[in-house]
């Protein structure tokens, strides 16, 4: 298992592995043999970017079967999604903001997310699979009220994609088994979700190959499994973690306008 970030060092942007705080830097190309430098730096001397420039953020909806359960929906016959625009994205320890315009609830949501390694369309489920570079963590951020906001028209990519929305690291973490891993989130140190990733309807492989059947899928992009039950609510000041063993912790505060609630 090898646990790959991206950070900025002395106005450099650079990319390596992580062991026991260490980086070792590498140059190259992430997805595709990257060579190290010989060159090491620890880890409190960098500041960490997002793990992957992903050309679009996709994310699932209802893809959880005690959330399903809990909400009353039907299991889907595919996977739901949306996509979250590169505008959102946030590496940790970055501040969620709300948008200036915006006054309602705006809710954390702890989700796996995967990250593809290699460009994939139309493939089966064993392409599928060996196209997944690795996984991450993923704190899909959304602005409730505006989902719904126009009766008819529902509004996910206007919720979910607001600046600083689309939150995902601190890196990518390859040579895990999905189904043995557990998405835990904690609002200001308190536990509000804990669930396991075997819930999930559709697996990451399944997910990558439906969704290859109808867009690209690039080396770099990021697709959030969906969230389970205890998705809440945050408020200015509280700082949001998102925790899955193998991968680590994705820490965030959120502020309203300059630290103000509205």
């Amino acid at each position: 298992m090898t646990n790959w970030l991206r950070f900025e060092h002395q106005n450099h942007i650079g990319f390596g592995s992580l062991e026991a705080g260490v980086i070792t830097v590498f140059e190259g190309d992430l997805f595709n043999n990257p060579t190290p430098t010989g060159q090491t730096l620890a880890l409190d001397q960098v500041r960490l970017l997002i793990p992957s420039l992903a050309s679009k953020m996709i994310g699932l909806w209802n893809n959880y079967h005690e959330l399903a359960e809990k909400l009353g929906q039907a299991i889907p016959a595919e996977p739901l999604y949306f996509i979250k625009t590169s505008n959102s994205y946030l590496p940790h320890d970055g501040i969620i903001r709300r948008p200036l315009a915006y006054d309602g609830k705006i809710l954390y949501e702890g989700e796996l997310g995967i990250v593809i390694g290699k460009s994939c369309s139309n493939v089966d489920t064993d392409v599928a699979a060996d196209s997944i570079f690795g996984y991450t963590c993923v704190n899909d951020v959304t602005a409730l009220e505006l989902l719904q906001r126009d009766a008819s028209f529902a509004q996910w990519c206007r919720a979910k994609s607001c600046d600083t929305f689309g939150v995902f690291g601190p890196v990518i973490a390859t040579g895990l088994d999905p189904q043995n891993l557990v998405v835990k989130t904690f609002l200001n140190g308190k536990e509000r979700q804990n669930y396991a990733c075997r819930d999930m309807i559709f697996s990451p492989a399944q997910i990558v190959s439906m969704i290859s059947r109808e867009m690209t899928l690039l080396p770099g992009d990021v697709i959030a499994c969906g969230t389970s039950a205890g998705a809440g609510p945050m408020r200015s000041g509280q700082i949001v973690e998102i925790v899955i063993d193998g991968i680590g912790s994705l820490r965030n505060s959120f502020e309203s306008v300059e630290g103000k609630t509205i």
